[in-house]
């Protein structure tokens, strides 16, 4: 026999428990409660949403307390410079501008946003909108949403593209981060001189989604951070905005350390060796090579926050092997999604088997030029490979001769599959400048 319970002693007690919990949310009153039939309780007692269905069909409406909202993640350790990330978003991404009231100022950013404007336009059209229904035809359901962009350089607006649902970006290349810190001092004849080099430098990214190593070297002594700079701009192209920048570096066993404001004076002034030889060595600290950028929906304070992370990193075997965090700090992710595109044919030589090996362990689902994995390795890590486009050979001259093999492996690849056509290029074109994509998976 169901017993009812005191709904006047419920509603008080859930009142007093749930008025006002880790969020701040209020219990809405309760209204035209009616006198209670009041009952022995045994063991037959319903619990207290059963009691409060029984005071509706009594005539009154018993609303069930608010949860409490739950408490906000706690803050990550660090320095934040999420107010130069912003700068630099209004600035040098032409996003949320506000009037500046140094005219000066004012006529080169406006000039410089007018470029941006229509490099970001044409972007959206092609890639963002257009090429969304190539990507959401052969993506599958349950791709990672962990991506590993390898040889990426700024390029992380290639992979908003492609994966703009992804929750962690993880980008590395040769070139480091910058030091965002020098924008609000520069004066508007420096700043109009940087914003000109920047667009020179980055143009290659905006309009093809690569660059040449010439351009990304020369980025390193920019006084604006090119890189992040680069970022910014592909977060705005896919309708994001950062919420947080913190600059990081990796324990040996692959953990993510943020570092503190005095970390980064500490090391200020320190020269910082480019990660590779014939490379310009960059124009600030250490502290500044490897950035986390917290993003978010434009305008969306509800949207669910989600994370890039770029390392400046040389993957080649030996450095990778003197510097094994990053390997450590990949591994540690599990089955990911992968992007390579423009990587110089990396992939297809024998001093980067390291990354390869990691990339071939670690895949779910891998997107690439003629510049990813060779069938050769593919096969043999039992992986399969789909094919878009065209290919004749490689893009680069010389990558022929050295690489003669995995050329004529992709060319009896694209012969022996199905044809499947693509409408636009993203990354490298082949020797006969057509457009062509790879898809490398685990073999069903």
């Amino acid at each position: 026999m169901r017993r009812l319970a005191v709904l006047v002693g419920i509603v008080a007690v859930g009142g007093a428990a749930c008025g006002k919990g880790a969020g701040g949310s209020k219990t809405e009153p309760a209204v035209n409660v009616p006198a209670p039939v009041v009952v022995a309780p045994d063991a037959a007692t319903p619990d207290a949403s059963l009691a409060l269905s029984e005071g509706d069909r009594q005539g009154g409406r018993v609303e069930a307390p608010t949860p409490p909202a739950p408490p906000p993640p706690p803050a990550k350790p660090g320095a934040d410079f999420i107010d130069d990330a912003r700068l630099l978003y209004q600035l040098v991404a032409c996003q949320d501008r506000g009037k500046l009231a140094d005219e000066k100022k004012a006529k080169v950013v406006d000039r410089h946003c007018a470029w941006v404007s229509e490099q970001l336009g044409a972007y959206r059209a092609k890639y963002i909108v257009e090429a969304r229904a190539f990507f959401d035809e052969i993506e599958p359901d349950d791709l990672p949403r962990t991506v590993v962009y390898p040889f990426g350089g700024g390029d992380l607006i290639s992979s908003l593209a492609a994966f703009p649902e992804a929750d962690e970006t993880t980008t590395i290349s040769l070139e480091l981060a910058g030091d965002p810190r020098r924008i609000g001092a520069l004066t508007a004849r420096e700043l109009d001189a940087s914003l000109s080099r920047l667009r020179g430098e980055l143009g290659g990214t905006l309009s093809v989604g690569s660059n040449t190593s010439e351009n990304l070297s020369s980025s390193q002594r920019n006084d604006l951070p090119a890189q992040v700079s680069s970022f910014l701009l592909g977060l705005a192209a896919a309708g994001f905005e950062p919420v947080s920048m913190r600059y990081v570096r990796l324990e040996d066993d692959g953990a993510i350390h943020y570092l503190t404001a005095d970390e980064i004076a500490a090391a200020d002034g320190r020269a910082t060796r480019a990660r590779k030889g014939d490379w310009n060595d960059p124009n600030f600290s250490e502290s500044f090579a490897n950035v986390e950028i917290e993003y978010r929906k434009a305008g969306d304070p509800s949207d669910r926050v989600r994370v890039h992370r770029h390392f400046g990193w040389n993957l080649r075997d030996r450095e990778l092997g003197e510097r094994s965090q990053l390997l450590r700090h990949l591994e540690q992710k599990g089955k990911v999604t992968v992007l390579v595109k423009g990587a110089s044919y990396l992939l297809w030589r024998n001093d980067f088997s390291r990354i390869r090996s990691y990339l071939l362990a670690n895949l779910a689902w891998m997107l690439s030029d003629s510049t990813g994995i060779p069938p050769r390795f593919a096969r043999e890590a039992g992986m399969v490979q789909e094919t878009y486009g065209r290919f004749a050979g490689p893009f680069l001259e010389g990558v022929e001769t050295s690489g003669k093999r995995h050329a004529d492996d992709f060319r009896a690849l694209w012969a022996k599959n199905k044809k499947r056509r693509l409408a636009f290029r993203f990354g490298y074109v082949d020797s006969a400048k057509q457009a062509h994509l790879v898809v490398t998976r685990p073999k069903p």
